[in-house]
């Protein structure tokens, strides 16, 4: 007998926001034999994908109406501004609104949110029990949409993302507009995004999954170390002394957790996820 692969998990999966990060977990999941349903506020033409484009905005619950029945969720909306009012409006309210218009609750919901709600540790390592303090609003709102899922739901903390058209740092970089702070072992945190659509998916996979996992590669860095080897790829000078980032504070977040779950990164190290990008 011909080998055949097992059925996915989930047979029809929504993912809400299919901008850079959900849009390559969706086509992911479609590669994988799901039915994938992705919503966006503008329209999307065909693009031979075999994703199922549903138009719709989560901030306006009149928007929503007639949305498919599917057995999961990925929620991974990206706000356009970067205020308190925006992410509430999506986060919150947004998961409430598309909540009450799916059809029936999903069986699993994936909640998409950042390594913002924790707060500064300095050199200390950060993971699932860590207990949150979000410094900014944004981590603030994160947290309070978390708390949303019910015993259904799970949270992936992503770090930072980098990889294609997420190139910000070569920028700053040769317009020598970065600086690091020296010496004091403040700690950079990284994924790739096709990393972190990975584990996006994978989490679907996972029979009896944790509420939390951080989503980070396997090297946390400290950012002198990382920003002074991206200068070098580069080929220009080493930023200066600098403050290190506001609003995020330092931490070096653990990803032993996702990995137990058998999860892998494909860039385990920023050092040579960034290298790629420049071959």
């Amino acid at each position: 007998m011909l080998a055949t692969s097992p059925p996915p998990r989930y047979h029809t999966v929504l993912v809400a926001g299919a901008g850079d990060v959900g849009l390559r977990t969706a086509r992911l999941l479609a590669d994988r034999g799901h039915r994938v349903h992705a919503l966006r506020r503008s329209e999307v033409a065909d693009a031979g994908d075999g994703l199922r484009w549903v138009r719709g905005d989560l901030t306006r619950p009149e928007t929503l109406r007639g949305l498919p029945a599917v057995d999961a969720l990925v929620f991974a909306p990206a706000p356009d501004r970067r205020e308190e009012a925006a992410y509430r409006a999506l986060f919150v309210d947004g998961l409430r609104h598309l909540v009450a218009a799916l059809p029936g609750p999903p069986k699993r919901t994936v909640f998409v949110s950042s390594s913002a709600v924790y707060g500064e540790h300095g050199d200390g390592w950060v993971d699932e029990r860590t207990p949150t303090d979000p410094p900014g609003f944004n981590g603030r709102v994160l947290r309070e949409a978390e708390s949303l899922l019910g015993p259904d739901g799970l949270a992936v903390r992503l770090a930072g993302l980098y990889g294609p058209g997420r190139t910000q740092l070569f920028d700053r970089l040769r317009e020598g507009k970065a600086a690091v702070p020296r010496g004091t072992r403040a700690y950079a945190n990284r994924i790739h995004v096709d990393d972190a659509a990975a584990a996006l998916a994978h989490v679907l996979t996972l029979e009896s999954p944790a509420p939390v996992y951080v989503g980070v590669d396997d090297t946390p860095l400290p950012i002198d170390v990382l920003y002074d080897h991206v200068a070098g790829l580069l080929g220009v000078p080493a930023p200066p002394d600098g403050p290190a980032p506001a609003g995020v504070g330092s931490k070096r977040l653990s990803n032993a957790l996702l990995r137990a779950s058998g999860f892998r990164c494909r860039w385990p190290d920023a050092r040579e996820g960034y290298a790629a990008l420049l071959r």
